[in-house]
């Protein structure tokens, strides 16, 4: 069923989709602030934004998602102007010589969560609940809608200037990423995309479903929560049991003791090191040993206790503080940080062989093989 997003929504919209981007997706507060500004303006802050179910499209409607590519470090320097994913938008329509019907996210995020948003208040579009990642990935080939068959050529890339790319790469993927990666560079590390036009057919064979409807609930029972003075992480926990996301374990709790953190190639890389408060990795599921290294590009990849392997993408691995359960992103990792570290379960059609060759572990050369955050050995 299709529902009405407010302005009153974006608080708890921005903490869930924080969470589900597993350290990615770009600064929570900047784009929960870009939004509100665009409903303020349009005085359509209590009247919302359609959200449509995506069992509810036709199969001909056209969709074209819209979202933000760069690395997240430089977008806390570097806020954009707004208007860029529009721009983008409208750039696409008239290279297809076709309008949309809807706009649609590509991935889980903060910010990426809600540049779809900022479209379709400035230009009335409903907008899909649903998604191509089910999370966070650096790359724009890295989608579900790739792996079961929809390309994203043409792509259209604008800049805050009013500068727009279209890229065309046919069914080549990663050339249209590596393109349009490089454009990006060139505009200073942040471009804004309209990317995988396609049918309402498409959306529902190749998306991953309702992602805004469950960030929204994650991050209100998130703040539902502390205010009734309860465990978030079992709000977590219970908000995600009947999901497409079931599984949840604790992998740690701790101190950052470490950050390395480098932009490059049109990425924010790193890893970060969390050592034990107590000597002994503790947290609600017992004690482990001491430290517990997380990698990132863009996104935490790989989460090791004690140089054993716990999570690996495509499954989240979501840092977030340790007593309020406020998700936190790679860029917002600083030195002695109290957090906690929670392994998530990806849906199914994210854990096939086609997906696992798309977004899995060697498409980011990593050597360690796919292991269910369920199936890992739990903290004792």
């Amino acid at each position: 069923m299709s529902w009405t997003l407010t302005a009153a929504d974006l608080p708890d919209l921005a903490r869930g989709a924080t969470l589900l981007g597993t350290g990615g997706g770009g600064d929570p507060y900047i784009g929960q602030m870009l939004v509100a500004r665009v409903l303020s303006e349009r005085g359509i802050g209590d009247r919302g934004i359609t959200i449509l179910d995506p069992d509810d499209l036709a199969d001909d409607t056209f969709v074209i998602p819209t979202a933000q590519m760069g690395a997240p470090t430089v977008m806390i320097e570097k806020i954009p102007a707004g208007t860029e994913p529009t721009l983008a938008l409208r750039t696409l329509e008239a290279h297809l010589g076709r309008s949309a019907d809807a706009t649609m996210p590509i991935e889980c995020g903060g910010i990426n969560s809600m540049i779809p948003l900022i479209v379709a208040a400035e230009t009335g579009l409903p907008v899909v609940d649903a998604d191509g990642m089910g999370r966070a990935f650096p790359e724009l080939s890295m989608e579900t809608f790739a792996v079961y068959g929809v390309h994203g050529s043409p792509l259209a890339l604008a800049g805050e200037r009013g500068e727009t790319v279209i890229i065309d790469t046919g069914d080549d993927d990663r050339q249209m990423e590596w393109l349009a990666r490089g454009v990006t560079i060139r505009l200073g590390g942040v471009g804004h995309i309209a990317e995988y036009a396609m049918s309402g057919a498409d959306v529902k064979r190749t998306a991953v479903p309702r992602t805004l409807s469950m960030a929204l609930a994650l991050g209100r029972a998130i703040r539902v929560a502390r205010e009734e003075h309860r465990s978030p992480f079992e709000a977590i926990a219970h908000t995600l049991s009947t999901t497409l996301y079931s599984e949840v374990r604790e992998l740690f709790a701790g101190k950052v003791t470490d950050v390395e953190r480098r932009t490059t190639e049109g990425f924010a890389k790193g890893r970060a090191t969390i050592s034990a408060l107590d000597g002994t990795g503790s947290g609600s599921a017992g004690a482990s040993g001491g430290t517990l290294e997380i990698r990132f590009q863009n996104e935490n990849l790989t989460a090791h206790r004690d140089g054993e392997l716990v999570a690996i993408v495509p499954d989240l691995i979501c840092v977030t503080d340790i007593e309020s359960g406020e998700p936190i992103t790679t860029e917002g990792l600083r030195y002695g940080q109290r957090v906690r570290v929670l392994g998530i379960s990806t849906p199914e059609m994210m854990r096939t062989p086609a997906a696992l060759a798309a977004f899995g572990p060697r498409a980011f050369g990593l050597t360690e093989e796919f292991v269910p955050v369920e199936s890992a050995r739990a903290l004792v």
